[in-house]
């Protein structure tokens, strides 16, 4: 079973192709209960040897949900645990098993999706972000940003199962090409996700109440679409049972009854994100899958 790394996590998956591979051919034959047993029992080991993810997640629990130490130590755990079946349902797709989805606000992204006018969804790392592109299907391509550099048995498989989805996958480049790129997607009329919780590949960003304290939030996505003039939408995908998911769409905007200057329009798009997240975590808080202290990142 392959490790995942929480120090800053930046969306690479630990282990081998060939662990992979294997992985992803055991689940063809196997039930996924068993793999979540065997999760179960692993998860432990991460909270014993993975400090520093410990400390952070405990913390969170502790000093901005205010739990009590128990409560919050049975969290920590159910949150690795949790963490480590969204990874596994990850492979489960890859060996070609199926989740069913329920779609809250499906209407909104409908809508979009059948304008002419390209949008942006803003994901993060809660829930399980990637299953988004099993289920809302689109006939617009779909440029999700991806960060980090997984292995070639997992992109291959990503590939195979997103792509017959219409959606293309566009790595960050250190001399920031992608900008180019999700630009033109937009001025295209097409779909661009960008993950939007987390200060990675710059240093631009916006301060915004978060749980009670100002955390940091990257403004490119913002910046693109009050530039290119298109909407955003942001969308989680949680977890509620072993093959069951519930996808939250929720709208990313700005008033429009005032003349805000574009530094105005950016915070207030970043705080609107802000405050969707934290309703998100507050109420599926085993869900949030930042091993780091996010208000100082």
């Amino acid at each position: 079973m392959p490790e995942i790394k929480h120090n800053l996590w930046k969306g690479k998956t630990d282990g081998t192709p060939w662990m992979h591979k294997t992985l992803i051919w055991l689940m063809r034959w196997t039930n996924l209960n068993v793999f979540y047993g065997i999760m179960a029992l692993v998860v432990p080991f991460y909270m014993i040897f993975n400090r520093h993810g410990y400390r952070s997640i405990y913390s969170f629990f502790r000093d901005r949900l205010e739990y009590p130490p128990l409560k919050s130590f049975f969290n920590v755990y159910a949150n690795h645990f949790r963490f480590g079946q969204v990874i596994l349902d990850r492979f489960a797709v890859f060996a070609g098993k199926s989740f069913n989805f329920d779609i809250d606000n499906y209407s909104l992204f409908e809508s979009l999706a059948n304008s002419d006018k390209g949008f942006i969804i803003l994901g993060s790392h809660v829930g399980n972000y990637e299953m988004a592109g099993y289920s809302l299907v689109s006939k617009k391509t779909i440029n999700a940003l991806l960060f980090g550099g997984e292995t070639r048995a997992i992109m291959e498989n990503r590939n195979n199962q997103l792509g017959g989805n219409n959606i293309k996958m566009i790595s960050v480049q250190d001399d920031m090409s992608h900008i180019f790129l999700l630009n033109n997607a937009l001025s295209d009329g097409q779909i661009v996700s960008i993950p939007s919780d987390r200060m990675l590949g710059s240093s631009k960003h916006v301060n915004c109440m978060f749980f009670g304290e100002k955390a940091k939030f990257p403004t490119g996505a913002y910046v693109m679409s009050i530039d290119r003039e298109v909407p955003m939408i942001a969308v989680f995908v949680m977890k509620l049972s072993g093959k069951k998911y519930k996808i939250l769409v929720r709208n990313v905007e700005v008033r429009q009854e005032q003349n805000f200057s574009k530094r105005e329009k950016i915070s207030m798009l970043a705080s609107c994100f802000a405050s969707n997240l934290e309703e998100v975590v507050r109420e599926y808080p085993t869900q949030w899958f930042n091993y780091f202290d996010f208000w100082k990142q």
